[in-house]
């Protein structure tokens, strides 16, 4: 099993041999999981009779929390899994994950209800079905196989607290590659929460 984490400290009197398992779930847990959520939360938007902005923009701010996570740490390590691969899994995701983003900024200025606002949602529930498929098809399998326990976990906590420091309103144009998304989602993150704060815009359900 390969790691893709710095090692963890060894804690004074302890078997340099123990590998302590910290507490959390895999990285792949945590991100199957809020596909299946994420997947019912689009399916009644795209269902209801008299869609609202406020249901809308809970979709937008998960999915848009989802994607930043997923490109700051399992798009990282997909790319340590296929190295030399030009086009790899990675950078179609980013690039599919990139026509995702423009269809939830479209969302974000139509009217709740009207035919674009249906169009876009049904455009997102196409691109959300893409993404999970390719996640759970052709890079999840590889993760359990190469990455170590310790690890997944170790990621999957990572991705929890980047995905609540995360934008909350899609940026197409913002990086999508690790250093630099590090560090402008986490401004992004803070600067969206201020203008959600300032403007009533509710993000969880």
């Amino acid at each position: 099993m390969k790691t893709y984490l710095p090692p963890l400290p060894v804690l004074p009197g302890e078997n340099k041999t123990y590998q302590y398992v910290p507490p959390g779930r895999s990285i792949i847990a945590v991100l199957a999981d809020d596909h299946e959520e994420l997947a019912d939360r689009i399916a009644e938007l795209a269902s209801a009779p008299i869609p609202d902005r406020r249901q809308a923009d809970c979709v937008t701010a998960a999915i848009t929390r989802h994607l930043s996570a997923e490109r700051q740490y399992l798009y990282p390590v997909a790319d340590k899994l296929f190295p030399g691969q030009a086009n790899g899994v990675a950078d179609r995701q980013i690039e599919h994950d990139q026509t995702l983003l423009q269809d939830l900024t479209s969302l974000g200025v139509v009217r709740p209800g009207s035919q674009a606002f249906r169009q876009s949602i049904q455009a997102i529930a196409t691109g959300w079905q893409r993404h999970r498929q390719t996640c759970e098809r052709d890079i999840f399998p590889h993760l359990l196989s190469a990455v170590s326990e310790v690890d997944l976990i170790r990621l999957g906590n990572r991705v929890e607290v980047a995905r609540e420091a995360a934008p909350s309103r899609a940026h197409p144009g913002a990086p999508q590659r690790p250093p630099w998304n590090k560090l402008t989602d986490a401004i992004l993150g803070a600067i969206d929460k201020i203008r959600d704060l300032a403007t009533g815009r509710k993000t969880y359900m």
